[in-house]
């Protein structure tokens, strides 16, 4: 068999190269439930013919006539199973973040005429009441778990005899690599959500080109844990990155089962964002905190220690001395607490700090930071594996295909077989981003040794101060972030005199420190409005000032009460701030900031 062409090529290259056992897995009543290959292909072959049955697919290959399905729900096999399914007879999927606000999930549904839903989870029951009969043209919801409010998926496939196997299997010989697979509809930080078109060329293509740069070889007793939501580009990418190399895909119960699930699965790779790295280093900080005497000695001496580490320097023998040590006493707990089988981490959608880069890298927890808009597949770059092919701080190499250039202005462009159809039903925002072939994607960017990308910031984030200076707010904000008593930052200043942030404390820190100070508080807010905190806060930014230009330093700061989160509004499914949002809920304090 030849390389994979289409999405669903890649469950038989794994058919015919490593059928696995375990190819998907999830836990059910305790217990993990393995799908092999064989019958991940069975299921999807009879959902293709029980949609087809609905009057689903066999349409015109174009995304404006071709029917639509939405799916809702957390990572499980069943998703794959009918991403795969829609793809083989023609149909387009349509992922929905399962934290998207009711209103979002009203405009995707009607915005792409969406005739078949399919959910999961208690929780979706409430969150469509009241929306359901705004949708004209939804013909039925299903669900993947069984809820009394919504017919059960198997339900589809119950009748499907061999002449509907047969019929799809004639489909899927007419599907093409350049017809349209999926509709992702991304959040955005501001306005509404716009419809990615991707096809099966864009996302194959992507996928072997990652997996030759990297590289990834064939890996068929290896395990991966499947937690970053699937409606992403990125995990789903990764997964059929898994599917082509023999990789098994378990997927994690919840996000707050994640540390039980590695130790259960002991994976030996995973995919993550960087806040979730972040927030597994404060864990590990929390507790170190609580270690005593020699202990907790040494714990923090092999943090200062592999806050020190450069893959690309050269080593002295004495600092290899004490990283053996560090790696022999302290290091050794952090892999067992991730599986003790951890070969490596890729992580994307956002920058990750260079400080913990170094730590995790220190600590023989290998992290590759990659880079890439879902209107590219979504991989642009990753730091690699290879001899050179990583240098902290950057997101990598450009991978295979891909051709990069920087505008004057510095504006990240990429053109290659990666890049999107377009915008569904918006050609005008298409023909504002795709400009003779080349994506513009909206970051700043530079090469660091002629080689190595790095973002700087987001061209719609730089903001200028009346001063008339240009002020890079991300590169600001990841480094404050390195502060374990600060959980979100926002720095702005655009048309001011100077440079101010919001800040939401990280109030398990702080209010162990206010403890350990004899100040007493019962709630977030009154905690923040102590003189004593806010002092603590200033001098904490006026540590980090000096890494920036005058113009770059914070000059004031406000602190504020209440957590940031999808489900509040300030943050995308990604993790990434809304700024606009922010900068609306939030402007009386910044009023009284620049009074």
């Amino acid at each position: 068999m030849n390389n994979p062409e289409r999405l669903f090529d890649f469950l038989y290259y794994q058919q015919c190269f490593f059928p696995k056992e375990d190819m998907l897995a999830m836990k059910e009543n305790g217990k993990w439930k393995k799908y092999s290959t064989e019958k991940v292909i069975e299921k999807a072959d009879k959902l293709s013919a029980g949609l087809l049955k609905l009057g689903l697919g066999k349409k015109e290959m174009n995304p404006e006539s071709q029917d639509k399905v939405a799916v809702i729900s957390k990572n499980r096999p069943e998703w794959l199973i009918l991403d795969v399914a829609c793809q083989q007879i023609g149909v387009l999927l349509c992922p929905i973040y399962p934290t998207t606000t009711k209103s979002e999930i009203e405009f995707i549904l009607n915005d792409a005429s969406i005739k078949l839903l399919f959910v999961s989870g208690e929780e979706m029951t409430e969150k469509l009441s009241g929306i359901k009969e705004n949708i004209t043209s939804l013909d039925c919801i299903f669900s993947f778990d069984h809820l009394t409010e919504f017919k059960n998926w198997e339900k589809i496939i119950e009748d499907v005899s061999e002449a509907d196997l047969h019929e799809v299997h004639s489909i899927k010989k007419n599907i093409r690599p350049e017809h349209c697979a999926t509709i992702i509809y991304t959040s955005g930080t501001t306005g509404s959500p716009k419809g990615v078109m991707l096809s099966h060329r864009n996302i194959v293509s992507n996928v072997i080109n990652a997996v030759n740069s990297f590289p990834f070889p064939k890996m068929t007793s290896a395990k991966s844990l499947s937690f970053l939501p699937l409606n992403h580009i990125f995990e789903r990418v990764a997964s059929y990155i898994y599917i082509f190399s023999g990789i098994s895909i378990y997927y994690a119960e919840s996000m707050e089962t994640i540390g039980e699930n590695l130790k259960e699965v002991k994976p030996t790779l995973f995919t993550t964002v960087p806040r979730l790295l972040e927030k597994t280093y404060e864990k590990i900080l929390q507790k170190g905190g609580e270690l005593k005497g020699i202990k907790r000695k040494l714990f923090y001496w092999s943090i200062s220690v592999a806050e020190k580490y450069d893959n690309l320097k050269k080593r002295s023998w004495f600092y290899n001395v004490q990283l053996f040590i560090a790696n022999k006493i302290v290091f050794k707990k952090w892999r067992d607490a991730l599986g003790g089988n951890i070969q490596f981490i890729i992580t994307g959608g956002a920058a990750c700090q260079l400080k913990l880069l170094r730590i995790f890298n220190a600590a023989k927890i290998p992290v590759y930071e990659g880079y890439g808009p879902t209107e590219n597949s979504p991989v642009i770059s990753v730091n690699c594996q290879k001899k050179g092919g990583t240098k902290y701080g950057t997101v990598g190499l450009v991978i295979e295909g891909q051709e990069v250039k920087l505008e004057k202005d510095g504006e990240i462009c990429v053109k290659g077989p990666s890049v999107m159809m377009g915008y569904y039903k918006r050609p005008d925002l298409t023909s504002e981003v795709i400009i003779d072939g080349w994506l513009h994607t909206g970051d700043i960017g530079v090469f660091e040794d002629g080689k190595y990308l790095k973002i700087t910031d987001r061209k719609k984030e730089l903001f200028k101060t009346s001063g008339g200076k240009y002020v890079a707010p991300q590169a600001i904000e990841n480094k404050l972030k390195e502060s374990p008593f600060i959980e979100h930052i926002m720095v702005i200043g655009a048309d001011k005199k100077f440079v101010s942030a919001l800040i939401v404390p990280s109030f398990v820190q702080l209010k162990k420190w206010a403890q350990s100070n004899n100040i007493s508080f019962v709630t977030n807010k009154e905690i923040i409005q102590h003189p004593a905190v806010h002092s603590y806060f200033e001098e904490i930014i006026a540590c980090f000032n000096p890494n920036f230009n005058q113009v770059e330093q914070v000059k004031k700061i406000a602190l504020l009460s209440d957590e940031w989160s999808v489900e509040s509004g300030e943050l995308t499914p990604k993790l990434s701030m809304k700024r606009k949002v922010i900068l609306e809920k939030y402007q009386s304090h910044i009023e009284k900031i620049y009074l």
